[in-house]
């Protein structure tokens, strides 16, 4: 019988379970480092005290205003372009240029047109010489037929007392048809004539007006906005040369959103703010109102009439349009930054015993950076918000940082 080797493993030696222990204790003193940074960021995080500014409750004047933008349009502009077509000889005018009613703008080749008139006025006096022919022509007309009816009538006697033939007669009969028939065919042709005379005039006119139509004039006192052609360029009507607008009455199309539609009516003041100046504002007022809704955006137009322009301005300019639809005097002001709404209803957070305390307000008119408190708040407490670097809002019974709602809020007011 075969004999199986069995092999005795040798112990571990002493010295090579320490560095095994040492580093488990090393990873478990790790572990404990990093759940200890955790519950303090946990900590610091939800139980730490929150820096807050505070603002005292004062009484003032609170605007209310709802916000449209829009562009700097002109309530009167024209598109000046050629009722015909032809070559641009001269442009004299150019953007920017102001300019009044029936001024000259530009002039077309017209050395065509000139000849028409000239042409037109050569077949005029044709045709009034082909008047003034047929006119004789039927006064010569006229005198024979008053010769055949004298012959008539005296062949006829003579025939009644025997002394005149039928052949006489009926010779008689026939001239005298003859001359009524010349004398038709003598009116007729000087009616054609003198139809051909009115003709000649209208066609006259009609070349003048072409030849008017050559220069073209301002329709109406104003600025030129924009200047799209020069001279050697050939133009068709419809095609635009100049735009012409009218400083007379300028406004902001602005978009207001439909949910404050009921709030404007035309007459409301306003103020225009161009984003060339946001720290100026300009006097408006309400002009009209849209009525029809932008089905994608839910807007609709207010036009808000600019009481004074800038001393730089572009049609198609955007601006910002504050409309103003109320207006209170002496009533406790917030700024609405502080306004915390819960479960719907509007509250501030006050500071008590170091801690923040949500208490409901009333609110009454809105304005854009401030609302009036109608009940719940008196002028001179104070309110607390977290601070611009605080992440996240304040929890009712939240603790503060001690001190920190010694800070003042100080909002921008209404400009």
């Amino acid at each position: 019988m075969a004999t199986v080797p069995t092999s005795t493993a040798s112990p571990v030696p002493p010295s090579a379970v320490r560095p095994r222990w040492g580093r488990l204790l090393g990873h478990l003193l790790k572990g404990l480092v990093l759940l200890a940074i955790a519950a303090a960021l946990v900590y610091w995080l939800r139980f730490a005290p929150v820096a807050v500014v505070a603002h005292v409750v004062q009484r003032g004047e609170v605007v209310a205003e709802v916000l449209g933008t829009g562009t700097l349009e002109a309530r009167v502009s024209a598109t000046i372009s050629p009722r015909i077509a032809g070559l641009i000889t001269e442009v004299l005018v150019d953007q920017g240029d102001r300019v009044e009613a029936g001024n000259v703008l530009f002039r077309l080749y017209d050395a065509d047109l000139v000849g028409q008139v000239g042409v037109s006025e050569s077949s005029l006096v044709a045709a009034q010489a082909a008047v003034e022919r047929q006119t004789a022509d039927r006064g010569r007309a006229q005198a024979v037929l008053d010769w055949a009816r004298t012959d008539f009538q005296r062949t006829a006697d003579l025939s009644k007392q025997g002394t005149a033939s039928s052949t006489e007669m009926d010779k008689a009969t026939e001239t005298l048809r003859v001359a009524e028939a010349d004398l038709s065919r003598a009116a007729a042709a000087l009616n054609e004539a003198r139809m051909q005379v009115v003709v000649a005039e209208k066609t006259l006119d009609f070349q003048k007006v072409k030849l008017t139509d050559a220069v073209v004039t301002a329709p109406f006192e104003g600025l030129i906005a924009r200047r799209d052609r020069d001279r050697g360029d050939v133009v068709v009507p419809g095609s635009s040369v100049l735009l012409l607008v009218s400083t007379a009455e300028m406004w902001i199309s602005a978009w207001v959103d439909e949910t404050e539609m009921s709030k404007l009516q035309p007459g409301q003041t306003a103020r225009v703010v161009f984003r060339s100046e946001p720290d100026r504002s300009h006097a408006g007022e309400v002009a009209r109102l849209g009525r029809e809704s932008d089905r994608e955006t839910r807007e609709f137009l207010v036009d808000v009439r600019v009481g004074e322009l800038r001393r730089n301005w572009a049609v198609g300019q955007r601006a910002e349009v504050y409309i103003e639809t109320g207006r209170k005097a002496e009533v406790v002001l917030l700024p609405a930054r502080f306004v915390v709404w819960r479960d719907g209803t509007a509250g501030v957070y006050v500071a008590q015993n170091a801690r923040a305390v949500w208490r409901s307000v009333q609110l009454g008119l809105r304005g854009r950076e401030m609302v009036e408190v109608v009940a719940g708040l008196s002028a001179g407490e104070r309110v607390i918000a977290p601070t611009a670097l605080q992440a996240g809002g304040l929890k009712p019974g939240q603790r503060i940082a001690a001190g920190s709602n010694a800070g003042r809020d100080t909002p921008r007011g209404r400009p």
